[in-house]
């Protein structure tokens, strides 16, 4: 069976789903919808979506064909009117069941503790009953001597029979063999060798290219202002949701990610925060210096001014992740200038303010960028995949 491309929207009383289904056999086919399960078959296709509200059948259901577009448009009554269904765009979370929650192939457990199956139920929520067993992981580090990193620190092993091959990705040496205290001190070290003082200077008295930079505004400068301007406005959950919206490329990225739920207890999610924000900045700097066009060195500058993702690094505070990427900022790229890594600052921030689906829209950009980026796209196996699917369910900023 064939997943077809959807999209969902809401009015105060309805909603509605657009299946594209081109080469259907459109007489027949099935629709079913109770509560928040909703269901469709037309032979190749098979959709199922697990709803962030419930609807209800109660006659005014209403559904159409284009022919010339392929499109079936299903409008369903919400069970309660003007109730307003979150995380509409979140395609990947609404394709999955709800039952999958609980099944084991979908769980990403830290550490050898036992946990019941009804402290993964609800992922937006951290298993507070993790926190009974605070040393797991030291003595378990204790008895293994491989180090773990990637996405909430889940990863181990991958380097051990693939160093040769991203040797060029990663500036780490056997990051399964090096601890986080020598990954860090390892990673100064290396900082303070490349800086180059005239290269830093030409930079700051030569700053034409930076100035003409610094005025490029990214797409994000327009949603911010106006979710500025509509604070205090009513229905302002809706309005910011609505300010970011997603290209057809954009949502058949969101299909192609398999669906998973991360059991990450307080360490582990504190990092995946942490990380979030090392990633951003790097990603806001490499936006702005090439004015929103994409090069063969995109790849290589998100890569080299993110330590999460050439030193593996982990995190104790925001503090040293802004000290971190200052750093690198004026020891790596082309363009090595403070201003810039200011700039790159109150970028980072606009995002976070505007909600996950701005900042998920950044991690699909990030996503693409390293999937043709050959072998970048270790990154997106070891970190970015999982942003992707994780920051659709995590709890808003």
């Amino acid at each position: 069976m064939l997943t077809p491309a959807f999209d969902l929207s809401q009015d105060p009383d309805f909603l509605t789903i657009a299946i594209r289904v081109p080469y259907a056999r459109v007489s027949e086919f099935d629709v079913y919808f109770k509560g928040v399960d909703f269901k469709f078959y037309a032979k190749p296709y098979f959709l199922r979506l697990t709803l962030p509200g419930r609807i209800v059948e109660n006659g005014s259901e209403q559904g159409s064909y284009d022919a010339d577009k392929g499109i079936f448009t299903i409008q369903l009554p919400k069970e309660t009117p003007g109730q307003h269904f979150e995380g509409l765009n979140m395609l990947t979370a609404l394709l999955a069941p709800r039952k999958s929650r609980t099944a084991k192939p979908l769980v990403e457990e830290i550490g050898t503790s036992e946990v019941s199956e009804e402290g993964v139920e609800d992922d937006d929520e951290f298993d507070w009953e993790i926190e009974q067993f605070p040393y797991n992981e030291v003595s378990e580090s204790a008895l293994n001597p491989q180090y773990h990193y990637g996405f909430g620190d889940l990863r181990s092993g991958v380097f051990q029979r693939l160093q040769d091959e991203f040797s060029d990705v990663v500036d780490i040496k056997d990051p399964d063999f090096t601890s986080a205290a020598e990954r860090r001190q390892k990673r100064l070290a290396a900082e303070l060798a490349k800086f180059d003082p005239d290269h830093y200077l030409a930079d700051l008295f030569e700053d034409e290219a930076v100035e003409q930079v610094l005025k490029y505004n990214p797409w994000w400068t327009e949603m911010y202002s106006k979710m500025m301007a509509s604070l205090g406005k009513s229905q302002e959950q809706e309005n910011h949701a609505a300010l970011v919206s997603f290209s057809e490329e954009e949502k058949y990225q969101l299909r192609k990610f398999v669906n998973k739920s991360y059991l990450l207890d307080k360490r582990a999610q504190r990092q995946v925060y942490y990380s979030l924000i090392d990633i951003l900045l790097a990603y806001c700097y490499e936006t702005r210096v090439t004015e929103g066009e994409k090069n063969v060195e995109s790849a290589w500058n998100i890569r080299k001014l993110s330590p999460t993702l050439c030193w593996f690094e982990t995190w104790t505070n925001v503090h040293e992740i802004l000290v971190s990427f200052g750093r690198r900022v004026l020891c790596y790229p082309l363009y090595r200038h403070f201003k810039l890594v200011m700039k790159a600052y109150r970028d980072t921030i606009k995002l976070l303010q505007l909600g996950k689906s701005a900042v998920l829209k950044c991690l699909l950009d990030i996503h693409k960028i390293f999937q043709e980026s050959d072998p970048a796209y270790i990154l997106n196996d070891l970190y970015i995949s999982d942003y992707c699917v994780w920051i659709q369910k995590a709890n808003s900023f």
